[in-house]
Order: structure tokens, then C-alpha cells, then sequence
């Protein structure tokens, strides 16, 4: 069986790019971002995408970058993921070397309940924080931002203790329940 690119990897662990880019394949438009990174980190997956001719448009580099700047930035950023991979390892490594315990430190105890612990936070968590979440959004809040910027101007923490940010796959779900802006 042929190895498994970083290209396809990629789509199999982010399917809403996939889903945007068969969209965009569909309707005959371009995939917008806004740094070419953002959309990969892998040469051969924006070589790819330009070969397949599924147009997109990087913001920063402006709708009229040609496909040998955009190899390129893409080869800078497949580097930039290699410094990144290697600075994370040796700053992990140094922190073991230090006595720091890595990972969850309440992993033994979620493992012990099959899970049943981490979920069962998760829904506490999510009690605590909807009514508050439904609170906002009586005031006025319309789009995640603005829930995220509330949460945060009135003090409460995620669930583990940092400021609230929109992202894809952090954001939009609180325990079982998705929270719709």
C-alpha cells in the first residue's frame, strides 16, 4: 500500500477543508484564506490542489499570486513545519529533563472511568457555562466573537482556566451541547 502523504493525511484530519474544497470544486469558486500556511504546510498538497485546478485565493500574497511564488511560500512553510516539529520536541524534552510531568495530570483517573469522568466534567462545565452562554446572547451577541469577548469581559474561564477565542474545533461545543451563535 502506498504512504499515506501529509496532503491527504491533512484532509483526512480537517474535513471541513475537505468539505470547502469539494465545494469549491462543485460551484467552480475559490477557497479564500489568509495566509497559504493556513491552508498547508505541505508542497506537494498545494501543487496538488493547483494541478487539480481547485482555485484559491491567499489574501496576503493577493488573487493574482502566480504558481511559482506560491511553491515557494509553500515550500517556506513545509520548512517552517519542520522547525516548528523539531523546536516543540526539544522544548518537551528539556521540560522532562526539568521534572515537569507532561500531558493531562488527571489522565489516570479519565482513563480509570473509561472516559466517563472527562464527560461527565465536560457536562458540569457545560451547566455552569450555557445559562450564561443563553445570557449573552438575550443581550445581543449574534456570532461566536461576540460570545467569546463576553465570556471573557465578565471573567469566565474555560475549563481549564483560559480566555475563550473562536476556533473551528474548540469553540462551538461545550460538553454535548454546540453552541450556535
Amino acid at each position: 500500500m502506498p504512504k499515506e502523504t501529509h496532503g491527504t493525511a491533512a484532509l483526512e484530519r480537517r474535513p471541513q477543508l475537505r468539505q470547502a474544497l469539494a465545494a469549491a470544486k462543485k460551484l467552480k469558486c475559490a477557497v479564500v484564506v489568509a495566509k497559504l500556511d493556513r491552508l498547508a504546510r505541505d508542497v506537494s498538497f498545494i501543487a496538488g490542489l493547483m494541478t487539480n485546478k481547485v482555485p484559491f485565493i491567499v489574501t496576503s500574497l493577493g488573487r493574482n499570486a502566480d504558481p511559482f511564488m506560491l511553491h515557494i511560500y509553500a515550500a517556506l512553510a513545509e520548512q517552517e513545519r519542520t522547525l516548528i516539529s523539531q523546536r516543540t520536541k526539544a522544548a518537551l524534552a528539556a521540560a522532562k529533563a526539568r521534572g515537569v510531568k507532561l500531558g493531562n495530570p488527571n489522565l489516570d483517573a479519565i482513563r480509570g472511568s473509561g472516559g466517563e469522568a472527562g464527560k461527565a466534567e465536560a457536562e458540569r462545565f457545560a451547566g455552569t457555562v450555557l445559562p450564561i452562554i443563553k445570557q449573552v446572547k438575550k443581550a445581543g451577541a449574534t456570532t461566536l466573537q461576540q460570545i467569546a469577548d463576553a465570556l471573557n469581559d465578565r471573567g469566565v474561564a474555560t475549563a481549564r482556566g483560559g480566555s475563550w477565542y473562536v476556533s473551528g474545533a474548540a469553540f462551538p461545543r461545550i460538553g454535548s451541547v454546540r453552541v450556535v451563535a
